[in-house]
């Protein structure tokens, strides 16, 4: 297998930590996003869409997307399952990844690429350039500040956010809260029952890769 990373985003980090905690090993190429290689023709000839993760399986496939790559490597070796066990465990990992994604890491990216400079004219990633728009900065920093609700709410007397065991749900939300750290949030300290979570997610060996 052939691994496609970039050591500095978030979403090729969740990908790392699934392979960790699955004890799969790939050839690592390593994409940089600031240097804008990401959009060279050799990658766009392995994602055109010019987004990373991306994963080419050892015949040759190539499978772009979190959700894509974790569904693929599920399968491909089933233990520790990540993505649940029983339907409702299943469910519900999905359910708090979609959260975790659209809730937490969108709203992050929002603020991120409409304000930082380092994303000018990539406030969308993909291809195409886009211009920054300040007023999305600051309404992606309200949502997070929602989802950090949320997230305290449904961790209050829980030691996993989707079920009692460790998931893809977990890697996706903790990725996304230690990402926050480039629009200068973070949980906040009275938040004592997600502090207590990140805590055992960053304690695990597959949150230092």
């Amino acid at each position: 297998m052939i691994f496609y990373d970039c050591s500095t985003a978030p979403n090729p980090r969740r990908a790392r930590m699934f392979l960790a905690e699955k004890g799969i090993t790939p050839e690592v190429r390593e994409v940089s996003i600031l240097k804008g290689e990401q959009l060279s023709p050799a990658f766009l000839a392995v994602n055109p869409m010019g987004t990373i993760p991306a994963l080419v399986t050892d015949d040759g496939a190539v499978i772009t997307e979190n959700a894509g790559i974790a569904a693929y490597l599920e399968a491909l070796q089933p233990e520790p399952p990540l993505l649940g066990v029983t339907p409702l465990e299943k469910g519900e990992v999905a359910r708090w990844n979609a959260i975790a994604e659209q809730q937490g890491g969108a709203p992050i990216a929002e603020a991120f690429r409409n304000s930082h400079p380092a994303m000018q004219g990539r406030a969308i990633p993909g291809p195409r350039n886009h211009a920054q728009i300040p007023e999305l900065a600051e309404r992606g920093r309200q949502r997070l500040a929602d989802f950090l609700d949320l997230l305290e709410a449904r961790l209050e007397g829980r030691t996993y956010l989707a079920t009692d065991s460790f998931s893809m749900a977990d890697i996706t939300c903790f990725v996304m809260v230690d990402f926050a750290r480039v629009i200068q949030a973070q949980i906040p300290q009275g938040n004592t029952a997600t502090l207590a979570w990140f805590e055992r997610i960053r304690a695990r060996p597959s949150a230092q890769v």
